[in-house]
């Protein structure tokens, strides 16, 4: 393996694991939100709160050590979390924008959600991989 390594990984091989380590970190924010919710009793908005830094902490780890294979750093880890929480914040706002063009469609409640929520992971889902990959675990700095 050379120094280099994220830079010789191909786009395709860095996209295809960061999209499994994304289903990964999901499984432990849904998990953790429903074990600390149903099984402890926390609050809602709590549990989903700790579920949400779990998974993300789990997506810093699992991307910088096998998705950029990079090293880990208090630099990196504080620019993942700036992006992770922008683009949560982004992630929301579209979530709630989407609402009511869709309902306009005539789409059951459920369906706008899914639908709203589809768009909002996607577009956090390539920002969070572009940023990554370009500015946070560039080798080539």
């Amino acid at each position: 393996m050379t120094d280099n390594h994220s830079a010789n990984t191909s786009l395709k091989t860095q996209l295809t694991r960061f999209i499994a380590v994304g289903i990964v970190a999901a499984i432990v924010d849904l998990g953790l939100t429903l074990c600390l919710d149903y099984l402890l009793g926390i609050p809602r908005e709590w549990a989903k709160a700790l579920g949400w830094c779990a998974g993300t902490t789990t997506a810093y780890i699992m991307n910088s050590k096998w998705t950029f294979t990079a090293k880990t750093s208090a630099k990196s880890g504080a620019a993942v979390a700036v992006l992770y929480l922008s683009t949560f914040a982004v992630q929301n706002f579209l979530y709630w924008v989407l609402a009511a063009p869709l309902a306009s469609l005539n789409l059951p409640r459920e369906a706008v959600d899914v639908i709203s929520f589809i768009i909002a992971q996607g577009v956090a889902t390539i920002t969070n991989f572009a940023v990554q990959r370009i500015f946070i675990f560039n080798d080539k700095k």
